[in-house]
């Protein structure tokens, strides 16, 4: 496993992080099988955890929990988020502060997850939707300096809205976050042209989330593929949204290097670009921990094929589907 700085906290983290949301609102999870898996994950040199207080309403958070008590003898990094307070994913531009995150709301989700994850301090805080019209908001700015100053909070971040990449820039400028987390894979390349240059002028860092866009960079969907309905998945492929992925999929594929799976070229790219601290797949089996692991062996792209891989730029704009 290779390591990387991830920004001004200097703490050295997993560039495979894990991603803890497929444990709630995904099909499939079996308790055991996620526990052996965050096991090897851990066994393997993953020391950076991603969950929300969202992900089954504190679920994956106490699921985390668990994971640290047991690997006390080592530091795992947990970042977790707060969630609206409308309960609104994501939020929508003409949202005032005052119904998403207000102060006493920050402190009372705070505390919330410090009991679930069942330590004193939280590594990572997120936001888990931002507008950066909120930026010159002095509610929340005087509710993390508050946690932070209490030793509740080491860091802060934001979990920036799907396909909206620049929505966070004047935020960053007030110096008050840490680290950004953004969609950022083959097919969206959008935050390489602001966002990524304004991070690394502000030593501020990069959470590469969604590496295989929902599942479309695995290769495995098809046309005809359906989830079941109480699975996130349905909302979010739908005909016009699976279709176009299934098509961009198969065009990719026919870049794809002899001896490379889909998935491995996935985040080989995303570790490509030393922008990016950690990514965080969802990894609810072994054999996925063991593959996506694997991937972190400080080997990177030829240069020849990461300029192919720019020319599969997708750029997508927020839909009523996009959740």
């Amino acid at each position: 496993m290779q390591y990387r700085r991830f920004g001004r906290t200097n703490w050295q983290v997993s560039e495979i992080g894990y991603g803890m949301w497929g444990l709630a609102g995904w099909t499939g999870s079996d308790r055991k099988e996620t526990d052996d898996s965050l096991d090897l994950a851990v066994e393997s040199g993953v020391n950076f955890f991603d969950t929300a207080w969202g992900y089954g309403e504190g679920l994956s958070e106490r699921i985390l929990g668990e994971l640290i008590k047991r690997y006390s003898d080592r530091k795992l990094y947990a970042a977790t988020k707060i969630p609206p307070k409308n309960r609104i994913w994501p939020s929508k531009s003409d949202f005032k502060l005052k119904d998403v995150f207000p102060a006493d709301y920050i402190v009372e989700y705070t505390e919330e997850s410090l009991q679930n994850l069942g330590t004193e301090r939280i590594d990572l805080l997120q936001f888990h939707v931002w507008e950066d019209s909120w930026a010159q908001e002095d509610e929340w700015k005087k509710a993390i300096q508050k946690l932070t100053q209490e030793g509740k909070v080491a860091a802060w971040g934001i979990s920036i809205n799907r396909w909206e990449p620049n929505n966070a820039l004047e935020t960053l400028k007030t110096g008050l976050i840490d680290s950004i987390q953004v969609i950022y894979n083959i097919f969206d390349q959008a935050p390489e042209d602001q966002l990524f240059p304004l991070c690394r002028e502000l030593d501020v860092a990069v959470i590469a989330r969604v590496p295989f866009d929902e599942g479309t960079l695995t290769g495995t969907l098809t046309k005809e593929t359906t989830f079941p309905a109480d699975d996130w998945r349905a909302t979010y492929f739908v005909p016009e949204n699976l279709n176009s992925s299934v098509d961009h999929a198969e065009a990719l594929r026919k870049d794809l290097p002899a001896g490379m799976s889909m998935p491995d070229l996935a985040l080989r790219f995303i570790l490509n670009n030393p922008d990016v601290h950690t990514t965080i797949p969802g990894m609810r089996k072994l054999p996925h921990v063991k593959a996506n692991v694997a991937a972190s062996d400080g080997v990177r792209l030829s240069p020849e094929l990461a300029e192919i891989l720019k020319g599969h730029r997708w750029d997508r704009e927020p839909t009523e589907w996009s959740q």
